[in-house]
This record gives structure tokens, C-alpha cells and sequence, in this order.
């Protein structure tokens, strides 16, 4: 049975207990919760992105994120892949209209989108805040892309012919995947590759730490500095903060 069909039979049968039963169609957003001595457990993991120290020629972050996770590339806008991504965006509240290049990706959600609904709950919330994609489970039916409301989510349609990190899986086609804050990196106490990136070449514009610890360096920026949130009013709760939007 191949996904399509797999869909309208799993469609059609969600609907038949739906319409028995009175239950939503949509799931809810899956959490995996920890055990109080995991290393998951307290901790929210969140990102500070300055735009003012950023700079918009630079590739660093980028570069970085696709070699660490084999982010898919084939040089072909229709089937590449951004984990995260500069756009130059206008702002309204500007005199002159000028345009600022920003920085985006996933923004971890605290009440993602799309968790919410994913049919199967591929895309779930870690007990520690981060949004991932299981590859195994995704059914690759891009509800998660249509429902995030900052254009976070790619589909990826090819096979990546590049593997640049052999210590990381392949990235799978025919699935949904997005920034996932290098969870793997994370989990063996490390940092993002963007963040360590972004370091590397001597520039302080991307700040990462536990958003629960008020010592940590992205706890002091969001409790003293005038950080803003893209579509803070959509009562998703990101876990994204910029300095200079």
C-alpha cells in the first residue's frame, strides 16, 4: 500500500470513529515526558538571535546546520531544504521601508502547531522543549507544513546524494523535518552547530542556553533586553527571541 492510499483509507476511517465516537479529528500535541533524573527533565531549551551583531553576507550558521545534520541540498530551489534561513523582510513601523536580513528557523514552539496535527504523532514536544520529526513514523501527508505559521517546516523530495556527516543519519525522503536545535548534539552536552559556528568566526549573534535557568545567558537577554517574537500574538508561545527586529 503506498502513502497516498494509506492516507484515504486512514482518512476515511478517522472519520467513521469520529463521527461514532464525537472525537476530534485532531490529536493532541504529543509531549515525551522525562523522569526526574533525565537530562531532559526542567530544562527549555530557547534562542536569543541578535540581529544587530548578525551579519547579512554571512553563511557561517548555515553552512554549519547542513554539514551537521546532512541537510538536503541539490542547488534547485523546488527540492532544497533550510533548516534555518536568511530573508530580507520590510518593515512596516520603518520611515524609509529599508529592508533587514533575519534569521529564521523552527521556533520550538511551546504549543506547536504542528503537533496539534500531525495524524500519526510523528512531530511531538520533548520534555525539554525541543519540536522534533520522528522519520520513522511521518507519513509525509505535510499537515505540520500547512499548520506552522512561520514557514519553518520543509518537505523533503529527494534523496540528499551528500553525506557530509557520517556520525548523523541520512536524511530520509518522502518525510517533513525542520530545525530541531541539534537535539543530538544537545543530548551529549553540547551546543547547536549554528551556535558554535556563529562563534567560531568571532560574532556573538546567537545566543542559546536553558530558558529555565535564570543564570543562563538567554534567561538575562529575554529579563533585560527588548526582545521580540515573530507572531507572538498567535498564543504559540515560540522559544525564539530576537534582539533588533
Amino acid at each position: 500500500m503506498d502513502r497516498r492510499e494509506f492516507l484515504k483509507k486512514g482518512g476515511a476511517a478517522l472519520a467513521g470513529t469520529s463521527g461514532a465516537l464525537g472525537l476530534p479529528l485532531l490529536t493532541s500535541c504529543g509531549v515525551n515526558t522525562a523522569s526526574e533524573d533525565s537530562p531532559l527533565a526542567g530544562r527549555k531549551w530557547g534562542m536569543v538571535i541578535d540581529l544587530n551583531e548578525c551579519q547579512s553576507d554571512c553563511t557561517a550558521c548555515l553552512d554549519a546546520c547542513r554539514h551537521e545534520n546532512n541537510v538536503a541540498f541539490h542547488n534547485d530551489k523546488r527540492w532544497d531544504i533550510h533548516w534555518i534561513r536568511k530573508v530580507n523582510i520590510r518593515s512596516k513601523e520603518s520611515e524609509d521601508h529599508t529592508e533587514k536580513s533575519v534569521l529564521l528557523l523552527c521556533n520550538h514552539c511551546e504549543n506547536p502547531p504542528c503537533a496539534q496535527v500531525c495524524p500519526v504523532q510523528a512531530t511531538y514536544k520533548r520534555a525539554d522543549g525541543i519540536v522534533v520529526v520522528d522519520h520513522h513514523r511521518c507519513i509525509g501527508c505535510r499537515y505540520c507544513m500547512i499548520a506552522c505559521p512561520y514557514n519553518a517546516r520543509f518537505f523533503n523530495y529527494k534523496e540528499n546524494e551528500e553525506w557530509p556527516n557520517t556520525d548523523f543519519p541520512k536524511r530520509s525522503h518522502g518525510v517533513a523535518e525542520s530545525c530541531n536545535f541539534c537535539a543530538h548534539l544537545l543530548d551529549q552536552g553540547k551546543r547547536p552547530a549554528c551556535v558554535e559556528a556563529c562563534e567560531a568566526i568571532g560574532v556573538r549573534a546567537l545566543h542559546f542556553g536553558d530558558l529555565n535557568d535564570p543564570e543562563s545567558d538567554v534567561s538575562e537577554i529575554v529579563a533585560s533586553a527588548p526582545v521580540k517574537r515573530i507572531r507572538d500574538d498567535w498564543g504559540t508561545e515560540p522559544k525564539v527571541y530576537y534582539l533588533g527586529l
